[in-house]
């Protein structure tokens, strides 16, 4: 022990046991905590890479939620109100179209037999319009508005042609018509290959149509030569 002025000091003795800090250089310290931390007993519970995606998804999508809240007049409420009613417009709209179309509507041709005539075409119009069946009154009406004008060489029987095409043709020759025309021809391809449902309305407005252009004179510079009024 050493001694100072006749006085013994006792230096206290620091045992492996003892509760004491040692000191470890900074960079062998880290890298013996990563060593530690490394061992997979720390990381048994951890979350997997879907989930840690999912937290951090729904983490972002709290945070926009808050700042729209903040921005919104009435806060949270007002932001709900903003969604409903865009929800209502979307399905107000999905209404009013229809399903989406798969596929152009003027790809397949308007007539499948071609031996029927427009007495033909209206008689199963009719048949169909009495039994509610609105779809199928709706394409007969409107193949016997184009066989009518076939008939009356308004138009030229042609193979193939599309209810968009014969609309098209035959407003030139009756352009007091065109209009209707061409909303029969769409209101054919909505049942025929868009998914919408007829009514009696539709069907009410294709017969009055069909009438009209039976007794419509054409213009005798847009007719077909030799069509008959």
């Amino acid at each position: 022990m050493p001694a100072t002025g006749g006085v013994t000091t006792a230096w206290p003795t620091v045992h492996a046991g003892d509760d004491v800090p040692l000191d470890i250089p900074r960079v062998p310290a880290r890298e013996a905590a990563e060593r530690e931390l490394s061992d997979p007993r720390y990381h048994e519970n951890d979350p997997n890479l879907l989930q840690r995606a999912l937290d951090g998804f729904w983490d972002w999508l709290g945070r926009l939620f808050d700042s729209a809240s903040g921005a919104t007049p009435g806060g949270p409420l007002g932001l709900v109100a903003i969604a409903v009613i865009v929800l209502a417009l979307l399905g107000a709209l999905w209404w009013r179209l229809g399903t989406p179309r798969r596929e152009p509507v003027t790809t397949d041709p308007l007539f499948d037999d071609r031996t029927r005539g427009a007495a033909d075409y209206r008689a199963a119009a009719e048949e169909h319009a009495a039994a509610g069946r609105w779809n199928q009154a709706v394409q007969e009406r409107m193949r016997a508005v184009v066989r009518s004008l076939e008939e009356r060489t308004l138009l030229d029987p042609r193979p193939g042609r599309t209810a968009d095409e014969a609309a098209a043709e035959a407003g030139r020759s009756l352009p007091a018509h065109a209009d209707g025309l061409h909303a029969a021809a769409r209101a054919f391809d909505d049942v025929t290959y868009g998914g919408r449902t007829a009514d009696r309305s539709a069907y009410q407005r294709l017969k009055h149509l069909d009438t009209a252009v039976e007794r419509a004179k054409p213009e005798s510079s847009t007719a077909p030569r030799g069509a008959a009024g």
